[in-house]
């Protein structure tokens, strides 16, 4: 039996008897873009400079002048479930992601990984000749998988992607970083100028001096920071920058950045200022050396943010000097909301934070010049994440707007000629993969590796490139996390804020609609009973359809859990061995 059955030449005794055959490489389509993917965390609807913040961010402006963004789309709340959304095309719970890759519940929806059945947008574009590479936050296998002995089934080069760089959880040390090089642990640099952006930025440029020197084929590139999931961290000339930039306090940096909004046009005239979410006070209720920690915290998190921004101007200036970067569809998304994690008062120690020891006043005092370098581990209050979540009211991890709307950015000069424009439509991040199959005329497949493919659920963007006016084809969208839940459909939408330890049956829906009411200020759940109703009846439907049951009593239950078995969790005793490598926080 031959190694190859489908060879198409002919073998006799001899070479002068038999003809050759090679088989046909994939190939893209002649003129197939190349595909960037760039994915920031924990950046609000109101965190760039062209959606209305006062902190600088030339490079994503500057793509957002000369393409689209869109003031209607919308993420998970949440950050492996929206990477898995991106990826894959498909609804979070479908594939497995019920919440973060740390937990595993038992039920098809929380394996913390995706579904062999939701083959990546790295796999498909692999398949028809890309090159594929990714770079950063991972957050896509479960952590009990990330030991230097695997198994690796859910890390980037088991997905589809040739090269990697960067680290498997959901957060680490931008300075000191627990990284990852394809499938094996490498050690923290130890160069003091490391910073974790700078270098993801580095490698990914390397893999496309790489592919533009030595290939003709087009790459797919996924380049996904720590920036700005906490700790918020910096250099110092960044953090220089930002002194004193944020001394008026959250309230008023609040108003200032919805006024902007206002004038840019990324919210719709007419649109009201969310009320304050509860547990935040007021700036002027804050003591003075409580300002002075909270506007720092602050500071921290915008010199992140400025300094990340900084390394994607870096590869889009390289693109461009290769003369790649007007045929490179270029996205910029976020994964969810400004993050509520660090309380009401924000956190300049997380170590202590997450161990139940909160620091005293007089030792966030003591401690006020580390925040934001590489001896601090911070993460800023609620009245801040408030701010990044301009207009819209609650956080990252709920259903409501500002845990859900987020910035997209789409750079493409070839395709788009409506620069600077902003798009009214409403989308989700499921919808991005289909718009890549679109715009390159690729099908996802039916099979993959012998699974059965599951359809891809997202609706494609590519019509909203050339028009603003067109309705949405979008119907309908659910969400759910930690028993959060919401439900848009044509224009309106229904959410529900619910209570760890609360009943479910005892959730209090909300009702809106959308298309008139940006931020959710007027909830007509009273006087439209019948619309509610339906938009409560119609999120069962889309929930038992999507795999979104059984529901589960927010982040607690996950971690009630018992450890699968063959995981660290479930041993109870350890050798160590000299010089074995390095085993992660979490695995």
């Amino acid at each position: 039996m031959s190694s190859e059955p489908y060879f198409q030449g002919h073998i006799g005794r001899y070479t002068s008897e038999s003809t050759p055959w090679w088989p046909e490489p994939p190939r893209p389509a002649p003129g197939s873009p190349n595909v960037v993917f760039i994915m920031l965390d924990d950046v609000g609807f109101g965190h760039l400079g062209c959606y209305g913040s006062s902190i600088d961010t030339p490079a994503m402006d500057r793509l957002a002048a000369n393409g689209i963004r869109y003031r209607n789309f919308h993420t998970t709340t949440i950050c492996s479930p929206s990477r898995a959304c991106l990826l894959t095309g498909r609804n979070h719970h479908s594939v497995g992601m019920r919440t973060i890759s740390n937990y595993d519940t038992g039920f098809p929806s929380a394996r913390g990984a995706i579904s062999p059945s939701a083959a990546t947008i790295a796999q498909m574009l692999q398949q028809t000749g890309y090159n594929t590479a990714a770079f950063g936050k991972w957050h896509l296998a479960p952590m009990a998988d990330g030991s230097a002995v695997g198994p690796f089934t859910g890390w980037p080069l088991q997905k589809g992607f040739e090269r990697y760089y960067g680290f498997l959880d959901a957060l680490t040390d931008q300075f000191a970083p627990e990284l990852i090089l394809d499938n094996r642990h490498i050690p923290s640099p130890s160069d003091p100028d490391y910073h974790l952006s700078e270098a993801i930025v580095d490698e990914a440029i390397e893999f496309v001096r790489d592919q533009t020197s030595l290939s003709t084929t087009p790459f797919f590139l996924y380049v996904a920071f720590g920036a700005c999931h906490s700790p918020h961290q910096a250099p110092q000339e960044y953090l220089d920058k930002y002194r004193g930039k944020f001394d008026q306090g959250w309230d008023a940096t609040r108003e200032a950045w919805f006024q902007r909004q206002l004038e840019l046009g990324i919210v719709p005239e007419g649109t009201q200022l969310a009320p304050r979410n509860n547990g935040v006070p007021a700036w002027d209720d804050l003591s003075e050396d409580e300002q002075r920690v909270r506007a720092r915290l602050q500071e921290a998190f915008a010199a992140m943010l400025d300094h990340m921004d900084h390394q994607i101007g870096r590869l889009a200036d390289y693109l461009e000097e290769v003369d790649e970067l007007d045929n490179t569809l270029f996205v910029v998304v976020s994964d969810n909301g400004a993050s509520q994690e660090g309380g009401p008062l924000g956190v300049v120690n997380e170590g202590r934070f997450y161990n139940q020891v909160p620091a005293s006043e007089e030792y966030n005092q003591a401690n006020i010049d580390e925040i934001g370098g590489p001896r601090s581990h911070t993460n800023y209050p609620w009245g801040w994440a408030q701010v990044g979540n301009t207009p819209l009211k609650r956080y990252k991890q709920n259903t409501h707007g500002g845990g859900i709307r987020d910035p997209l950015i789409i750079h493409w000069p070839d395709r788009i000629k409506d620069a600077g424009a902003i798009r009214p439509q409403f989308h989700h991040i499921s919808d991005i993969v289909p718009t890549v199959l679109e715009v390159l005329g690729v099908e996802a497949p039916e099979m993959y590796q012998g699974v059965p493919q599951l359809p891809i659920h997202g609706t494609s963007m590519l019509y909203t490139f050339d028009s603003g006016d067109e309705p949405t084809r979008k119907r309908n969208q659910h969400f759910e996390m930690f028993g959060h839940r919401g439900i848009w459909h044509d224009g309106w939408k229904a959410v529900t804020f619910h209570a760890p330890g609360g009943s479910f049956e005892d959730d209090q829906w909300e009702l809106y609609h959308l298309d008139e009411d940006f931020s959710e200020c007027n909830d007509l759940a009273e006087s439209e009973p019948e619309k509610l109703k339906e938009m409560i009846e119609h999120w069962w439907i889309e929930a038992a359809k999507y795999d979104v049951l059984p529901l589960e009593d927010g982040l607690r239950g996950a971690r009630g859990t018992p450890p699968k078995k063959g995981s660290p969790q479930d041993r109870t005793s350890f050798v160590y061995r000299q010089g074995m490598a390095h085993t992660p926080t979490n695995a």
